[in-house]
């Protein structure tokens, strides 16, 4: 114990400023295999390029020419001795179309294994990883190269923005982005599921919504050896060998078979399911959940019910990025620019929620406390105000990681919706109904006898 709080006081004395924050993350490996991927491609240094990239999403402006020179400013006033960033937004615009993005995909990949150095054991809720998986769109300019290659052109989608879907996960009990994929306008959120699953650790639990259930994706997660904890529809049903058995009950084993599995002659997906109340405002809705975790000691009923309770933070994360740091529309004109602009932009975003994180792990703070995007921002905002000249105020005697220890989320309970007036043309949301449970007659047990003899 005393040499893991004399660590720990080591790595606070070290961490007083941003840039101090950054290269604890942003580490001196990171950086040399972000220069072998760039290496080859452009004439532009690593750092300039991917920080100014970064400090782009952090600033404020109004247009990419605003927020550049900004993040070219506080580049060249706190780096003074480094090669100088590019002089117009058209030259970095040009830089960045010439990286590859498997090259920021391997940024990515490299600071996700430096997350779970720093993290260690918090990454670990009661035996798992809890990752929750979702989606949402991000809109794009309407010009004619975006038109043409982003926009859908099915029925009423036509009269839509050119758009980017964004599949990501996120740590629920520390809040911070783990990993995403990028999508035209119609990608498949199931399928971005299945390629980032070697992006996830071994003891992840898959925390999804309605959206994801089906057979052929239940599927490939359990030939792949992955938890999950997925919402069921009325449209999912469960078979049972005794329905008389399992009357009644919130928990018990069953069989996820598809009547088109069944005529496939395929297997059946046995799993655990969940019957909980869940409180909507003055209403109480029914939750089902489904896990192929069979053992009950391993994963309680208690813990499910936290873990899809705490996947209301994956949706946290979609207002952070689209409202907190205003990328609801991103700015650039074509497709390679949309592209770089959204890895970069998440990749910023993922920085700043885990120094959020850090600072309430140096603070003492329990592992389910968030830190708030938007106190962290607003601290980041400050430091490059200070260091470019553009803010005259008196010298803070709090250092940048003091600061971020008081950037934590409101725990109260809010009772009133935080919608002021109803969005036009927004449908009410339906919650799932129950899904079926369906006893299993002579012939279908003789056919789940024949078909698990064959597997």
């Amino acid at each position: 114990m005393a040499t893991s709080a004399r660590r720990s006081r080591t790595s606070t004395a070290q961490m007083q400023s941003f840039w101090d924050c950054l290269r604890y993350f942003l580490t001196p490996q990171i950086w040399k295999q972000a220069r072998q991927a760039l290496r080859q491609s452009i004439r532009w240094q690593a750092h300039p390029l991917i920080m100014v990239l970064l400090t782009m999403t952090w600033c404020c402006g109004d247009s990419l020419a605003e927020r550049f020179e900004t993040a070219k400013a506080f580049y060249v006033a706190s780096y003074q001795r480094k090669r100088r960033p590019g002089k117009t937004i058209e030259g970095f615009h040009k830089a960045l179309a010439r990286i590859p993005t498997r090259a920021l995909r391997q940024v990515a990949a490299a600071l996700r294994q430096r997350l779970v150095q720093v993290f260690g054991k918090r990454l670990l809720v009661d035996g798992f990883v809890p990752l929750g998986c979702d989606g949402s769109r991000l809109n794009c300019p309407r010009t004619p190269q975006l038109e043409r290659r982003l926009r859908s052109q099915r029925g009423r989608k036509q009269q839509q923005p050119p758009m980017v879907w964004l599949t990501a996960f996120v740590h629920l009990s520390l809040g911070v982005l783990w990993s995403w994929r990028l999508g035209g306008p119609h990608a498949n959120e199931r399928q971005h599921l299945v390629k980032l699953l070697e992006t996830l650790p071994k003891q992840a639990l898959i925390v999804a919504d309605a959206g994801y259930v089906g057979y052929p994706l239940l599927h490939k997660l359990q030939s792949a050896g992955r938890w999950f904890l997925i919402r069921l529809t009325s449209m999912s049903p469960l078979y049972v060998p005794d329905k008389n058995a399992i009357a009644g009950r919130s928990e018990g084993l069953a069989y996820y078979w598809p009547q088109e599995i069944q005529q496939q002659q395929q297997p059946p997906i046995a799993v655990r399911f969940f019957h909980f109340r869940a409180r909507q405002g003055r209403r109480f809705s029914h939750v089902w959940l489904i896990t192929n975790v069979l053992d009950g000691e391993r994963l309680p009923r208690s813990t499910a019910r936290k873990f899809y309770r705490w996947r209301w933070r994956n949706e946290g994360l979609f207002r952070t990025y689209k409202r907190t740091l205003g990328k609801v529309k991103l700015l650039s004109h074509t497709v390679v620019g949309v592209h770089r602009e959204a890895e970069g932009s998440l990749l910023a975003v993922q920085l700043l929620l885990a120094q959020g994180a850090l600072a309430l792990q140096f603070a003492g703070e329990r592992a389910n406390v968030l830190p708030s995007a938007r106190h962290v921002l607003l601290e980041i905002r400050a430091e490059i105000r200070n260091v470019t000249g553009m803010y005259l105020g008196p010298r803070q005697r709090q250092t940048y990681l003091e600061r971020l220890q008081n950037a934590r989320q409101d725990r109260r309970r809010h009772r009133h919706n935080q919608v002021r007036r109803r969005w036009p043309n927004r449908k009410d949301h339906r919650y799932p109904r129950a899904p079926k449970i369906l006893k299993m007659g002579t012939m279908l047990k003789e056919l789940l006898a024949k078909v698990l003899s064959a597997a």
